[in-house]
């Protein structure tokens, strides 16, 4: 299936003038100690498997001696600028334990794992070569859905935070068959809203390894939401289907967990659920989000076969021509979002109850 909904393989698209303005504007361009290529200069590489000796597809690297000590200090300060103030003092109580590297997909990024010494706590982040479409994404989820990102960017290096979660492609196969029927059907209402909040955002490729399911224990039953961790996506494919998860084969038991748990009204009813939140937030943003919207709108991050397919079927999708004059993968995005905001800003529970707002 995804052979058919995925085009052939994304390029990485350049960080604008005007984007890396706005970067440096809001925090995120910071300089820091070492780049992405300065950590391809590994000497010697193990395979790295998981506790069911499977393959991980990530290999753990090593350094010459002569470089480890540099690398281990730049790595650290790395930690310190992303997850505290900077403060070179925390240094000495932290260690870099490992420096992982991932062959797989089009990011190749490197897991940084960093412990702290005196009790054993451990932190990872990431290491990847920038990409104007992944920092679109990321700005995006940091606006638009229910969780706060950090990240930061300087020239041709992107610093990413973990986000915690079970990897969805493991969730499905070892945690949902051991769910109560209860667990399940909250799982469906997350996935649909997950599926909608994708889709309004036009971030593709969300099959069951590019998210994680976030498990929170509260009172006498445990809580499940739907994070994405893999922003490569966002506004490059030409067919509508690529950002809607629920297409994915990936994908396809929690679908069926949709089918079996759900009514049809239900499955209205929070779609519409999303797209208000979704409303909401863009207002709440203010400019921050209209500067980022703005900047999008010029810049190049798809081709012009992959924008006329899909402003063609949001087009027919919307009932909405202006789609059809868009000439950027922004200029989509753009109407799309302004769409929601116009349409379901002012959903209120009683209209979704009343049935007075159609899906």
């Amino acid at each position: 299936m995804e052979e058919r909904l995925m085009s052939k393989k994304k390029p990485a698209y350049p960080v604008s003038k005007e984007l890396d303005e706005y970067l440096e504007y809001y925090n995120r361009k910071i300089e820091i100690p070492i780049f992405y290529d300065d950590l391809l200069r590994f000497s010697g590489s193990v395979a790295v498997y998981d506790k069911n000796d499977e393959d991980t597809l990530w290999i753990r690297v090593f350094y010459s001696e002569f470089e480890r000590k540099e690398i281990d200090e730049s790595l650290k300060k790395v930690y310190s600028i992303l997850l505290s103030d900077g403060n070179e003092s925390i240094h000495q109580y932290l260690n870099v334990d490992s420096v992982d590297f991932c062959t797989f997909g089009n990011s190749k990024p490197f897991r940084i794992k960093v412990r702290n010494i005196l009790n054993d706590n451990f932190t990872n982040f990431y290491i990847k070569k920038t990409d104007a479409s992944r920092i679109y994404g990321l700005e995006l989820e940091h606006m638009l859905s229910p969780y706060n990102l950090s990240f930061l960017v300087y020239k041709d290096t992107l610093i990413e935070e973990h986000i915690a979660g079970i990897p969805g492609d493991e969730f499905i196969k070892n945690n949902l068959p051991s769910c109560s029927e209860r667990e399940k059907a909250l799982l469906a209402k997350e996935f649909v809203k997950f599926n909608e909040r994708c889709m309004i955002r036009l971030l593709g490729d969300m099959r069951s390894y590019n998210y994680v399911v976030v498990a929170t224990h509260d009172f006498d039953h445990v809580n499940y939401k739907i994070r994405a961790i893999d922003f490569d996506q966002q506004c490059f494919e030409g067919k509508l289907k690529v950002y809607r998860p629920q297409f994915f084969k990936e994908n396809y038991k929690m679908v069926e967990l949709v089918r079996d748990k759900l009514l049809k009204d239900s499955i209205d009813q929070y779609k519409l659920e999303e797209r208000s939140m979704v409303a909401k937030r863009i207002l709440s943003s203010g400019n921050r989000i209209k500067k980022l919207r703005a900047i999008c709108k010029k810049d190049h991050i798809s081709t012009d076969e992959n924008i006329d397919m899909l402003k063609e079927e949001i087009a027919e999708l919307t009932s909405d021509l202006n789609f059809n004059k868009c000439k950027t993968m922004g200029e989509v995005l753009d109407l799309a979002l302004d769409f929601v905001r116009r349409n379901y800003e002012d959903v209120s529970m009683r209209q979704i109850i009343e049935n007075r707002i159609k899906v």
